[in-house]
């Protein structure tokens, strides 16, 4: 189908999870529209992990991080660009409004006001209708609604290419039992968990379900450390997995039978590869921020109370995460082993 938009800009500079949940808009749009040049606009660590993407035509990094000179340069670099015919801001904070600001684009879509955080609906010039809180998902396939773009079949197509799958085959060779994923680390601290915890549910992956527990995530000194206790703590050899990489993670998610998981972006790389993840969920509502539409009888939820009402819950709570215990995480275990793990 002809596309009413050639050249089509996507604003979304970070986090990981927030970049799993862009790719399914990206598919729609591309499937809609074959000829359409569709250009992602993001920050180099979630980057890594969707260059390449047989939707993704070109990819424009930008750190924040280095202050005005990063806007000013990624306004240097498009000066030889034609405008977009279309850009659409995903980003409801500052940061995605200034890039927003400074990209040259006929249409520039954003959230309402109501969802726009940091003054961001002043740098779009259309806004989509006023909608109620959603999973973030959902909220990503408003902007496709309001383009009359269908939202299915959802498709992620995160990996593991082609080209990935020796290196998954190599790294899963020494296992001689079905592995066990644990994200252990998050980018909040008070989303992660203790790590005698993490190191109880390793050693009952080993000794009662017969699964090799794998940890996996970057290499923040927090996670490192982390890894280390959950390792001096566990009677069992733990595997570490830490610091592979984007893309090398994908190939270990994949791969392994059961992800555990704390409310960070590798849960939503999980979702997108169709992994039974148990999520841990406690600072953010699972209904905003958990797993989109699948496994939802394996989250742990440790946010909600038992007076809310339905509606998503923006607001967050901190503080939450000693509240899951060993014993909650392995009734979600003992769940995924009933319904979900493979003969």
């Amino acid at each position: 189908m002809t596309s009413p938009f050639d050249r089509i800009c996507i604003v979304m500079l970070s986090a990981i999870g927030d970049s799993v949940h862009v790719l399914p808009v990206i598919n729609a749009i591309k499937r809609e529209y074959p000829m359409a040049w569709i250009t992602w606009v993001i920050e180099p660590g979630p980057a890594a992990l969707v260059r390449g993407h047989p939707s993704i035509d070109e990819i424009i990094e930008i750190d924040p991080h280095h202050g005005p000179s990063a806007f000013a340069a990624y306004r240097y670099g498009l000066r030889r660009q034609p405008p977009f015919d279309l850009l659409i801001d995903l980003q409801v904070a500052l940061k995605g409004g200034l890039v927003t600001a400074v990209t040259p684009a006929t249409v520039k879509l954003g959230f309402d006001r109501a969802r726009a955080r940091d003054l961001n609906w002043l740098f779009t010039t259309a806004r989509i209708p006023p909608g109620p809180r959603a999973h973030v998902q959902d909220q990503y396939f408003e902007f496709l609604t309001a383009l009359k773009i269908p939202s299915a079949p959802i498709v992620w197509q995160i990996g593991p290419r082609a080209e990935e799958r020796s290196w998954q085959q190599s790294f899963f060779a020494g296992f001689d039992r079905p592995a066990a994923a644990l994200v252990i680390g998050a980018g909040d601290p008070d989303r992660e968990w203790l790590p005698e915890r993490w190191a109880a549910i390793a050693d009952a992956l080993s000794s009662t379900y017969d699964l090799e527990p794998v940890l996996v995530g970057g290499q923040s000194p927090r996670e490192l450390d982390t890894a280390h206790r959950i390792q001096m703590l566990a009677r069992y050899p733990v595997r570490n997995a830490l610091g592979m990489g984007l893309r090398r993670l994908v190939s270990i998610l994949d791969g392994a039978a059961l992800v555990i998981s704390l409310d960070t972006g590798p849960l939503h790389i999980a979702v997108a590869l169709d992994r039974p993840v148990v999520s841990l969920m406690a600072q953010a509502d699972p209904k905003r921020t958990g797993p989109y539409r699948t496994y939802q009888d394996l989250v742990v939820d440790a946010f909600r109370e038992p007076g809310d009402n339905d509606a998503v819950i923006w607001i967050r709570r901190r503080g939450r995460m000693p509240r899951i215990t060993v014993q909650e995480v392995l009734a979600r275990v003992a769940r995924w082993q009933e319904r979900y793990r493979s003969s």
